[in-house]
């Protein structure tokens, strides 16, 4: 007999892309891809719809607008980057996508690892503790400036400098600001700074070093190890102006401020003219404020000293009153203790005297034969009570108890080891059984077992 195969019921195009996106997204729930852009379209909703490929394949990729709003670039075709996402399907067209959460350029993942980790490292060290920051002076005379000398940055700070505080004296000190060259450059000038700072050749106040804006790659000069601790060993206070608010650097971090951009900077390092103005008028005042009250102090000293001179014949007429009336207040003083003591003294043998011990013991003793008699009277009515209670229960024990169940002619059946008997099927024939009656006892041997029927 041949046997039927078992046929599966066919499946719908949708039950079928719902299983297919269920296992996708089950088993690819958080992957990382790294490939070209091609195909970008920003959509007027907000979403970037792109395909990102490699030599031999591609695949198509979905990031939504709350996702792509924290991607610091925009994304354009040819751009080589890594995503994060999960893997889906669109089940209405059967088509295998990526739902992007995450894009960086590639290469970002790499810095962003060595960023932390130096600043993790700088950080236990202690590079980034307030306690060993440098004061930063917000009037400056003289500023030196390391950065490129053809960037943008050095042209905001001479704007900022010319306006501000056309007194101040900017000294360039050109290095590169990116590029393997960079790094290196920065040490040296922070060192040659420094250096002519403490020969006395350049009386520099403090240093700006920073750049303008630009991409991760741009601005990792600054996030050297060997800069940071440069920074660190600076004898002039450092102010790091690297690219824009939303950049961070190691420099930053290990400076003895940060300004969120070169502009910031020179205005930290330098006070406004109408500031200037504003701080000579506050300090005249404050100097005139001063010498009037130097000389009041000294015209009240005067006087007064002018008053101290007496002639000593009046000092010592009024020397000899004061004698006299400390006198009188001494014997008053005397006199009235001596009062107030022997008026205490009365009071306590008044009191020694009414708390003699007889008065006591009289008056305890009544208070013991008063307990005495309610105890006694207490124990009375405690041992009435109980007794009434004994005869009650012991009464209800009589009523309650098999004895009176038994006299109207029931047994209590138990079994050979005292089990006591509700059921026929309780017992077995051949056992024995023991049987109480309202006067004595039976032993038994049980013939025969009949269990219950419905109607018994």
């Amino acid at each position: 007999m041949t046997e039927i195969p078992d046929i599966k019921p066919a499946l719908s195009v949708s039950e079928l892309n719902q299983q297919a996106k269920t296992l996708l997204e089950s088993h690819f729930d958080q992957v990382r891809v790294e490939g070209e852009i091609s195909d970008f379209t920003a959509a007027s909703s907000g979403h970037w719809y792109f395909t990102l490929k490699d030599a031999d394949a591609q695949v198509r990729c979905a990031m939504f607008g709350r996702a792509n709003a924290r991607v610091r670039f925009r994304p354009a075709k040819g751009d080589h980057v890594q995503v994060r996402g999960r893997v889906s399907l669109y089940a209405n067209r059967g088509e295998f996508q990526l739902i992007t959460q995450h894009m960086q350029k590639a290469g970002d993942g790499a810095l962003q690892q060595a960023f932390d980790k130096l600043k993790a490292k700088l950080m236990a060290e202690g590079l980034f503790d307030a306690e060993g920051k440098k004061p930063v002076p917000d009037d400056a005379r003289n500023v030196g400036v390391i950065t490129s000398a053809s960037g943008a940055a050095l042209h905001d700070i001479i704007s900022v400098i010319e306006r501000r505080s056309p007194m101040t004296r900017l000294f360039l000190f050109p290095v590169p600001v990116q590029g393997t060259e960079a790094a290196p450059a920065l040490i040296n000038a922070l060192r040659q700074a420094n250096e002519l700072h403490l020969k006395g050749i350049l009386p520099l106040d403090v240093l700006i070093m920073g750049r303008g804006g630009g991409s991760a790659e741009d601005l990792w000069a600054f996030n050297d190890e060997g800069l940071a601790r440069s920074v660190v060993e600076s004898v002039l206070p450092v102010v790091s102006a690297v690219g824009h608010e939303v950049d961070f650097s190691i420099s930053d971090f290990v400076a003895d401020q940060r300004a969120a951009t070169p502009t910031a900077a020179a205005e930290l390092v330098t006070l406004d003219t109408t500031e200037w103005s504003q701080r000579l008028d506050d300090a005249q005042r404050f100097l005139q404020g001063l010498m009037r009250r130097r000389l009041n102090l000294i015209r009240d000293t005067v006087g007064h000293l002018r008053a101290r001179l007496r002639h000593p014949g009046l000092n010592v007429t009024q020397q000899r009153a004061v004698l006299g009336s400390h006198t009188r207040q001494l014997n008053t003083l005397i006199g009235g203790q001596l009062d107030r003591d022997r008026a205490a003294l009365d009071n306590l043998a008044h009191r020694l005297k009414s708390r003699h011990p007889r008065h006591n013991i009289a008056e305890l003793k009544s208070t013991l034969d008063g307990k005495t008699q309610r105890l006694g009277q207490g124990m009375t009515r405690v041992l009435r009570q109980l007794t009434s209670e004994v005869a009650q229960k012991e009464q209800l024990i009589r009523t309650l108890g098999p004895e009176n169940t038994l006299a109207r002619g029931y047994a209590l059946v138990t079994t050979a080891d005292g089990r006591i008997v509700r059921s026929a099927e309780n017992t077995a024939t051949d056992d024995k059984i023991n049987v109480r009656l309202a006067s004595g006892r039976l032993t038994a041997d049980v013939t025969s077992v009949t269990p219950a029927s419905d109607g018994d």
